[in-house]
C-alpha cells in the first residue's frame, strides 16, 4: 500500500471550499470540529449497539423466556437489517442531503432503543431490534460521506483517523459496556439499561446535529454543478432490490447458519446470494454504458488502491469480528467468567487500537506504506500468543495482555491506514458511494469473521468432548491459527492487486 498523500488530490470542478465548513480555518470555527464529535459519537453509540446485546443475551432470555431461537434473532436482526441497508442509506442521504438523513436515521435509532428497552416479549425485542438496524443503516453511511465533504487535506485525514478508531473500539468497548451494564443491573432492570442507555445520548446528539449539521443537499455550489453536468443521479431502484436481495441472501445464513448447524437452506441461500450479487454487477455495468447512474458509480470501483482496500478491510474486519466473538466463548463458556470480567477482557485491545488509530499519521512518512502489512503480521503473531497463553485451560499471565496490545496495534495499523488511504482522494460527489461501499464491507467482514471462525471453534469444541476449560483452549488454540493465517493474507494482499 502506498503512503496517504498529505494533501488529497481534488478534481477541478471540486476545489477545496467545496463545503461551506471546509471553507473555514479550523483553527478559528468549532463547526467541523462540533460536526466531527456529533457523528462519531452517533457511529460509536450504533456499532456499540451491535456488540453489547452479546453479554446480555442470556439475562434476556431468562427474563423474557425467550427461545434460543428468539434469542438468536434478538441478538443477530440488528446486524441483518443494518447489513441489507447500508447502500441505500448510502444513496438516500446523497438525494435528500446527508445532515438530514442522518438526523432522520438517529431519531429512528432513539425511538427504536427506547422500545427495545420497554419491550415486554421477545417478539416485540425482536421486532424493535430490526427497526433498530435500520436506523442505524439510514445514519451510518452519512457519517464518512459528512466527514469527506467538510474537511480536506490534513483535516481530513485527521478526521478519518478518528473514524477508524471510533469504528473498532466501539466493537471491544460494547462487550465492555454490556457487561457494566447487567452487572450493574440498575433499580433491578436487568438487560434493559443496554438499550435504554442510548436514549439520552441520541436526544442530545438530535439536538447538537440540529444546530452543526448541514440541513440541505451537502454539496458545495462547485460540486452542484459537476452534479447538473453529469446529469441527477436518480435512484437506481433496480440495483438496490438486486443488492438488498444478494446482501439478505447471504447475510442471513451467516447469522443464522451457525446456531442451527448449516442445514441445507443455509448453503442454497449462499449460492444464490453469490448469483444475485453477479447479476447486480452485471445490471450495474450495464446502467453505466446506457449513461444511466448506478448504485455506485465505477469510478468509485476503480479509483486507485479502492479493490486493494475492500480486501484488506474485509480481512481486518473478519480478524476483528472472529476474534471477539471466539474469546468471548471461551472466556465465558470455558473459563466461566462473569459478564463484565468477560467484557473487561477486551479493554486493553480497545484501548490500544484507539490511541494507534489516532496517532498513527504522525510516524515518520517513510514508513507508512509499510504499516498496513506490518499491522496484518503483528496481528498474526498476537492472536497466535492469545492462544498459546490460554492454552491448557489456564488464565494466561502478564504475556497475555501484552498479546491483547499486540492485536490492538495490529488492528490498527492494519485498518486506519488502509481507510484513509482510500478514502482521503476520494472526491466528494463520490464520498456516498465509497461510504456504502466500505461501510457494508466492513459489516460483511464482521459477520463473516462471527459465522467463519464460531463455526470452527463450536464444531472443534464438540469433536474434543464436554465443554471445559482445556477442551475449550484447544479449540480456542485452532481458531487462533486460522485468524493468524487470515492476517498473512492480508499482509501479502498488496503483492496480488497492487494500486495502480
Amino acid at each position: 500500500m502506498t503512503t496517504t498523500p498529505r494533501t488529497s488530490p481534488v478534481p477541478a470542478a471540486v476545489p477545496p471550499t467545496s463545503s461551506p465548513a471546509a471553507s473555514k480555518d479550523p483553527g478559528t470555527d468549532n463547526r467541523p470540529r462540533r460536526l466531527l464529535a456529533v457523528v462519531l459519537a452517533a457511529q460509536f453509540m450504533a456499532l456499540l449497539d451491535v456488540f453489547i446485546v452479546n453479554v446480555a443475551a442470556p439475562t434476556i432470555g431468562s427474563d423474557l423466556n425467550a427461545s434460543g431461537a428468539d434469542l438468536q434473532l434478538v441478538v443477530a436482526g440488528y446486524a441483518i437489517t443494518y447489513s441489507v441497508l447500508l447502500i441505500t442509506g448510502a444513496r438516500l442521504g446523497d438525494r435528500f442531503g446527508h445532515g438530514r438523513v442522518h438526523l432522520v436515521g438517529l431519531a429512528l435509532f432513539t425511538t427504536a432503543s427506547l422500545a427495545c428497552g420497554l419491550a415486554r416479549g421477545s417478539t416485540e425485542l425482536i421486532v424493535f431490534r430490526l427497526v433498530q438496524g435500520a436506523g442505524s443503516a439510514v445514519m451510518i453511511p452519512q457519517v464518512l460521506s459528512l466527514i469527506q465533504r467538510t474537511f480536506t487535506g490534513e483535516a481530513r485525514v485527521r478526521a478519518l483517523g478518528a473514524y477508524s478508531a471510533v469504528l473498532a473500539v466501539g466493537a471491544a468497548a460494547g462487550q465492555v459496556v454490556g457487561g457494566v451494564l447487567v452487572a450493574a443491573d440498575l433499580l433491578g432492570t436487568g438487560w434493559r439499561p443496554v438499550f435504554l442507555v442510548n436514549v439520552p445520548v441520541g436526544l442530545v446528539l438530535l439536538v447538537v446535529g440540529r444546530r452543526v449539521l448541514p440541513r440541505g443537499g451537502g454539496v458545495g455550489r462547485a460540486a452542484a454543478g459537476a452534479r447538473a453536468r453529469e446529469g441527477a443521479r436518480a435512484m437506481d431502484w433496480p440495483g438496490l432490490v438486486l443488492l438488498g436481495a444478494a446482501v439478505s441472501l447471504i447475510t442471513v445464513p451467516l447469522v443464522l447458519g451457525q446456531e442451527k448447524d448449516w442445514p441445507l437452506w443455509s448453503w442454497v441461500s449462499l449460492a444464490v446470494g453469490v448469483l444475485v450479487l453477479a447479476l447486480f454487477r452485471g445490471y450495474e455495468a450495464r446502467l453505466a454504458r446506457r449513461g444511466g447512474a448506478p448504485l455506485i458509480a465505477p469510478r468509485v470501483l476503480r479509483h486507485p488502491g479502492m479493490g486493494l482496500a475492500v480486501l484488506r478491510v474485509l480481512a481486518v474486519m473478519a480478524v476483528n469480528g472472529g476474534f471477539l466473538f471466539v474469546l468471548t466463548l471461551h472466556v465465558q463458556g470455558g473459563l466461566g467468567y462473569s459478564a463484565l470480567r468477560a467484557g473487561l477482557t477486551f479493554a486493553p485491545t480497545a484501548v490500544v487500537f484507539g490511541a494507534v488509530g489516532l496517532t498513527w499519521r504522525r510516524w515518520p512518512a517513510a514508513c507508512q506504506r509499510w504499516l498496513a502489512p506490518v499491522g496484518f503480521t503483528l496481528t498474526a503473531l498476537s492472536v497466535l500468543g492469545v492462544g498459546l497463553a490460554f492454552r491448557g485451560g489456564g488464565h494466561g499471565g502478564v504475556w497475555l495482555y501484552a498479546a491483547y496490545a499486540g492485536v490492538g496495534v495490529g488492528l490498527a495499523l492494519a485498518f486506519s491506514p488502509t481507510l484513509t488511504g482510500a478514502l482521503a482522494a476520494v472526491r466528494p460527489e463520490d464520498a456516498a458511494d465509497a461510504s456504502g461501499l466500505l461501510a457494508t464491507v466492513t459489516q460483511l467482514g464482521q459477520l463473516i469473521g462471527v459465522a467463519a471462525f464460531g463455526t470452527l471453534f463450536l464444531d472443534r469444541l464438540e469433536s474434543l468432548g464436554a465443554p471445559e476449560a482445556y477442551t475449550s483452549s484447544e479449540a480456542l488454540l485452532t481458531c487462533m491459527f486460522a485468524l493468524a493465517t487470515t492476517a498473512v493474507l492480508g499482509a501479502v494482499s498488496g503483492l496480488v492487486l497492487r494500486r495502480r
